[in-house]
């Protein structure tokens, strides 16, 4: 046997073994913070819908059912807390600063967005003048993207996404405490 001929069953294993490693480079070990089945399907990573989210704080956003289960599918991978509120409404109002701070507290960790119902904008935006929010709210003056969560009988509500996307629960009426609120993420949000 010639030399030429020893050499190539050694570079084919070579080869092989280059490959294996150059897939193995480019698989979800590449992409940290990236759930694996996440990066398979092809969706951006969650981490950059979170800041999505972000950049557009305080914002009332149109486009109605369809936009918000757009956002709810782009958002899997992460836990989502969905407010229902309007202006007009006095508990709402007073349980708001509790999604402020544990918007705060969960960041980066759960999706937070909010859903301004049977509301008039200008109003609605007067509102999320003086209580910002580090999440956009949806507007829904006919009270369709709250029924879809099983919203819309009473303000404010709250609902529950589990990190795989389905609705784990909903909150009919406001928090009375803080502590309250952030129980039911840690429950029905974060599964603990």
């Amino acid at each position: 046997m010639s030399a030429p001929s020893r050499i190539r069953p050694a570079a084919a294993a070579l080869l092989s073994l280059a490959a294996v490693v150059l897939a193995a480079c480019g698989s979800e070990a590449s992409a940290p913070g990236v759930a694996p089945d996440a990066a398979a399907r092809g969706k951006p990573p969650a981490a950059r819908e979170l800041r999505a989210l972000e950049e557009e704080s305080s914002q009332l956003l149109d486009g109605g059912v369809a936009a918000f289960e757009k956002r709810l599918a782009d958002l899997e991978g992460h836990p989502i807390v969905v407010n229902q509120w309007a202006s007009w409404c006095t508990p709402c109002r007073r349980e708001f600063p509790f999604f402020q701070s544990l918007a705060d507290k969960y960041r980066g960790e759960v999706a937070f967005l909010g859903v301004d119902s049977q509301d008039a904008r200008p109003d609605a935006e007067q509102f999320l003048e003086e209580l910002p929010t580090p999440f956009p709210h949806y507007f829904d003056p006919d009270v369709e993207v709250a029924r879809s969560f099983g919203g819309g009988r009473a303000w404010p509500t709250t609902a529950f996404y589990a990190a795989n996307g389905e609705l784990s629960f909903t909150h009919q009426g406001a928090y009375a405490r803080e502590a309250d609120l952030d129980d039911d993420i840690q429950r029905y949000a974060l599964g603990g």
